[in-house]
């Protein structure tokens, strides 16, 4: 099974993140999310932040989640490329981590930087196959 895809929109990007389970595919979406800004594959595993966060429903997790990441990087520059995440669909709520390093020009290639999460085209759905989460990153 394939962890990501991007697709068209008119001005930002879709993405469409899969997994077996519903922590797969929320650590698949933010993963997705990294990749728009640099290749992923060269960002080592230096620094390590613990996320918890609620939402009021399962769509509002997913947007918090990423949310979360992109704040740490407009923060502190820091790209993430592993994650590790329990999501309690009972609670809408996720705890978890995201594993990265700081931004080096040197290491990393430099991408679209990903601005914000959006509600558009948002929806996550489970199927015979596992979970499908799609939505649209603001760019």
């Amino acid at each position: 099974m394939k962890k990501f895809e991007f697709f068209d929109h008119t001005s930002d990007v879709g993405i469409r993140a899969f997994g077996k389970t519903i922590d797969e595919a929320f650590e698949n979406s933010a993963l997705a999310v990294f990749e728009i800004m640099t290749d992923t594959s060269k960002v080592r595993p230096l620094k390590k932040i613990e996320v918890n966060v609620n939402g009021f429903d399962m769509e509002n997790l997913l947007y918090k989640w990423i949310e979360v990441l992109l704040a740490e990087y407009d923060d502190s520059l820091t790209l993430f490329s592993k994650f590790k995440v329990k999501v309690d669909k009972e609670k809408n709520s996720l705890t978890g981590e995201a594993i990265g390093e700081k931004f080096d020009p040197g290491i990393h290639e430099r991408r679209t930087v990903v601005k914000a999460m959006t509600y558009h085209e948002l929806e996550i759905a489970e199927d015979e196959n596992g979970w499908k989460i799609s939505f649209v990153v603001d760019i």
